[in-house]
């Protein structure tokens, strides 16, 4: 299993916490399907991410991949290990947040 830097942990934990405070149930589980997907994919194969997502292509960082799973962007780093580093709703404007 895929760790989480504790940096994509607490953007996790801030999504999920969003969504419970709203009742958005079904948001909260599409939010633990895609992360299943994201990890899936990552772990599968950790050459086919993209250096930015393609609407931000200056937050590329040496060492960093991404991968969209449903609705969220996902980058992650294979150095020293395999982990996520990052999780985004896909419709935030990621370069104000990191």
């Amino acid at each position: 299993m895929i760790e989480f830097t504790p940096e994509a942990e607490q953007q996790l934990d801030d999504l999920r916490n969003h969504y419970l405070r709203a009742q958005r149930l079904k948001a909260l589980r599409t939010l633990g399907v895609a992360m299943l997907e994201a990890a899936a994919e990552i772990e599968r194969n950790p050459g086919a991410g993209l250096p930015a997502p393609r609407p931000y292509p200056r937050i590329a960082r040496e060492g960093q991949s991404w991968v969209k799973a449903g609705h969220y962007r996902v980058a992650f780093r294979t150095t020293p290990t395999l982990a996520i580093s990052a999780v985004f709703y896909d419709g935030a404007n990621i370069p104000k947040r990191l």
